[in-house]
């Protein structure tokens, strides 16, 4: 009996010295799950059955590269890779964002670096050789690294209404950002933009859910590569994307960042999820990441209704489900619905939360899948869904290296013209009093150029650095243009935030003795590295927007307005440039100064593009993708509200005349949903529907003229509005549903086709089921939400 004993126990040592060797020692040949050849459900399933536990939940923890400790030539030691991985495989890695031997912020030769090295390591130093997903933190507007290209910021790039521009560029961040060793990026935001004073609304592309889908869509589709291909596999030169923040996140309660999400179920499903199923089933994004709100009292990252029944099981989404940085520990120690680690695991974990995101409770799974098999397999579960994006997305095939130039590929020629090109696209012509623009350089002498973001560059929150090495300011831009035959006169007047008027002076005598003036205010955004940002803090600049930089005011930040109509005093002809990240009230401004471009953060070549704009190289084609409220008051105003959004009475006053519905002033925005003048004019004709009776299931073919009546050519964004005449519920009096940004030289008519299908004109009805309704709908075709020029009705039999 002992000897059989001793048989066993050596045996079982034998078994168990074997399980921690490499798979590939062990068998002498490739295990099924390093076999490319294999069904990638057959690989995943051959490797979480050799997995322990312990191996298991590392896949749903992240940690980040920034803890490694370069040596004084910047490479990677292995005794740093031990002391980070410790011999272990981990699901995702954070990229580093600080260049520690040189301090300053880490570039893209860095970043490649730093993925070489971990990548290698848990390749060739842990027991399965199971690679990690490398996130970038950012990525909305391009990679968080010195020396990548910087796009305009979201709500930019959705003012672009070009969803082909969008992923052109998309394509491009994508090919950038996988040349240094990235996987994916935590990008685009499904989030509407219906509230000013959150600070986020500069990440949204825009307030309707409709425009919002086809901009995040496009993006999503030239980040991953074309959604019939990525059902199999991430294409070569392309990363996976984040659908973000699922969900209703934008619109808290009093614009405040985090705070409960309070809105009715119909609302969510028209406004809030509608995006987010696009993304899914038409974009087949390979990520969705969580918001950290409550909606209507549950946090989502604990909302099994709306991560499994809708998102999985509704959506059909089988990518995997990444929670937002700290957001299960807010379960615990925010929202206070759990009472320890352990309970807070279990609730995300039940709800469809895959990757923790960091480590506050996750770790805890190992004991109780251990103790309890339910645990276990959501566990396994959780992880089939992590491995399953790795394999498509080809890590484990594809061992990455820095590629040797590597500093070739990046920010091209190319690269800089297509940040350029979006945003001037993106840039709002919001007012033109008597043709003020554009400047005509033979007839100027001198012109200013004031204001505290008149030579300082803005890219907006989830940026590296806002140095002005990185890119060019308006002040630039306009030299960049003038040359030496115009004199240029700059005074900065004040700073965004400080209260300080001493330079008012300068900035006064800078437009006295000039022509024209150019104003250029604005906010500013806090970027992680801080590069450029420390200079400005010690003069008193903070960040007015971006994520936890939420408003009470919206009027610009500090002295700004008083700068304004000091500079207006002089007489001087105006046009003010507004670089920032959400919607001003800007009521004094727009009655008293000439002319206003809204820029928002605009990027790298944002000074370049301002310029070529002022001075008429090219024709302004943004178009608003926000309403602009009046007032704080106003809030909110989006487009597409209700029949009794706007009041009843419509008797608006004014403080000398008192009314109603508000009694001292009406209830429209200062600026619509879709406005923006163009140095042309554009005459719409010839509405022309296929046919005006069709099914529910049946498609509505309509095509519309549009003349270029100007002498400059330029783009116009046809868009398409719908209103459902009779609705078992109430509907809003428009929604968007299709539109088009079309070229036309001058003197030419081009005819814009439309598709869209009769799925689009449906409702959640008094049983909360999808239906379309038969009845009447009405076609609008407009310039703008408030400036309809074609109408005509459809019915649905």
């Amino acid at each position: 009996m002992k000897s059989i004993r001793k048989k066993i126990i050596v045996a079982i040592m034998i078994l168990i010295a074997l399980n921690t060797l490499p798979t590939t020692k062990l068998y002498g040949q490739l295990p099924p799950y390093k076999n490319p050849k294999l069904k990638i459900e057959e690989r995943v399933n051959d490797l979480i059955g050799r997995m322990t536990i312990e191996e298991k939940v590392n896949q749903m923890l992240k940690l980040s590269l920034e803890n490694l400790k370069p040596d004084n030539d910047g490479n990677i030691p292995e005794e740093s890779l031990k002391e980070l991985f410790k011999g272990e495989s981990i699901g995702c890695l954070d990229p580093p964002r600080w260049n520690k031997v040189e301090d300053k912020p880490i570039d893209v030769k860095g970043i490649a670096k730093y993925s070489e090295a971990a990548d290698k390591y848990l390749r060739e130093n842990t027991r399965l050789g199971i690679p990690a997903i490398q996130v970038d933190l950012g990525g909305i507007h391009g990679q968080l690294a010195y020396d990548a290209t910087i796009f305009p910021q979201t709500i930019g790039q959705g003012s672009t209404w070009n969803p082909e521009l969008i992923k052109e560029m998309a394509t491009l961040l994508a090919y950038e950002a996988s040349l240094t060793g990235c996987d994916q990026f935590f990008a685009p935001l499904f989030d509407l933009a219906r509230d000013p004073r959150y600070g986020r609304v500069e990440e949204c592309f825009g307030e309707d859910p409709y425009h919002v889908a086809e901009m995040g869509k496009a993006f999503i589709i030239g980040m991953q590569g074309d959604p019939i291909i990525t059902r199999e596999r991430i294409p070569k030169n392309h990363i996976m994307s984040t659908a973000k923040h699922y969900v209703g996140y934008s619109t808290p309660i009093a614009g405040i960042n985090i705070a409960p999400i309070q809105v009715g179920p119909r609302d969510f499903r028209d406004l809030h999820l509608y995006p987010f199923e696009k993304a899914v089933k038409e974009a087949n994004v390979y990520s969705v990441m969580p918001s950290y709100s409550e909606v209507n009292g549950i946090p989502v990252h604990a909302n099994k209704t709306l991560l499994k029944d809708i998102l999985r099981t509704e959506f059909g989404f089988d990518g995997y489900v990444f929670a937002d940085y700290g957001a299960v520990g807010m379960l615990h120690y925010k929202h206070k619905i759990t009472s320890s680690k352990a309970e807070t695991a279990i609730v995300a974990l039940e709800a469809g939360v895959d990757q923790e995101g960091g480590n506050y409770a996750y770790s805890e799974l190992i004991t109780l899948a251990k103790e309890d098999k339910e645990v276990e397999t959501l566990v396994n579960e959780a992880v089939k869904n992590i491995l399953t994006v790795k394999f498509k997305a080809g890590l484990f095939d594809e061992p990455y290296k820095v590629p040797k130039n590597l500093s070739e590929l990046i920010h091209t020629e190319k690269s800089v013209k297509l940040a350029r090109q979006v945003a001037e696209e993106s840039i709002i012509l919001l007012k033109n009093q008597n043709n003020l623009l554009p400047l005509n350089i033979s007839s100027l002498k001198s012109i200013a150029v004031i204001g505290p973001n008149a030579d300082q560059v803005q890219y907006g929150d989830y940026s590296i650095s806002k140095d002005n090495n990185t890119g060019v300011t308006v002040l630039e831009g306009i030299k960049n243009i003038v040359g030496d035959k115009v004199i240029v006169n700059y005074a900065k007047g004040c700073g965004i935030t400080d209260l300080d008027a001493s330079g008012f002076r300068e900035a006064v005598e800078a437009a006295e003795k000039s022509d024209v003036v150019v104003l250029v205010i604005g906010g500013s955004s806090m970027s992680l590295a801080g590069v450029g940002w420390g200079e400005l803090a010690e003069q008193g600049g903070y960040p007015t927007c971006g994520e936890g930089y939420d408003r009470s005011e919206l009027t610009p930040p500090g002295i700004q307005p008083e700068l304004i109509k000091a500079i207006h005093k002089t007489g001087k002809p105006i046009v003010m440039v507004m670089v920032h990240g959400r919607a001003y009230t800007i009521k004094w401004e727009k009655e008293n100064i000439p002319a206003i471009l809204e820029a928002w953060y605009p990027g790298e070549e944002g000074g370049n593009a301002i310029a070529r704009i002022i001075f008429g190289k090219v024709n302004p084609s943004g178009r608003l993708t926000v309403s602009v409220p009046q007032s704080e008051g106003h809030i909110p105003v989006f487009y597409n509200y209700k029949p009794t959004g706007r009041g009843y009475y419509r008797t608006p006053g004014t403080p000398e005349k008192p009314g109603r519905d508000y009694v001292f002033a009406s209830t429209d925005p200062l600026f619509p949903f879709g406005y923006g003048l163009s140095y042309t004019k554009f005459e719409y004709s010839n509405l022309n529907i296929k046919q005006n009776k069709l099914s529910g299931d049946g498609k509505i073919e309509l095509s519309v003229s549009v003349k270029n009546t100007g002498q400059m050519e330029g783009k116009e964004v046809i868009q398409i509005y719908i209103n459902d005449k009779v609705s078992s519920v109430t509907t809003p009096v428009k929604v968007l549903k299709a539109f088009k940004k079309v070229n036309i030289k001058p003197g030419e008519t081009t005819t814009v086709n439309f598709t869209i299908s009769c799925k689009e004109l449906g409702l959640w009805d008094k049983s909360m089921k999808y239906v379309v309704e038969p009845g009447d709908f009405e076609i609008m075709v407009g310039a703008s939400a408030d400036n309809i020029k074609l109408t005509d009705i459809i019915t649905i039999l």
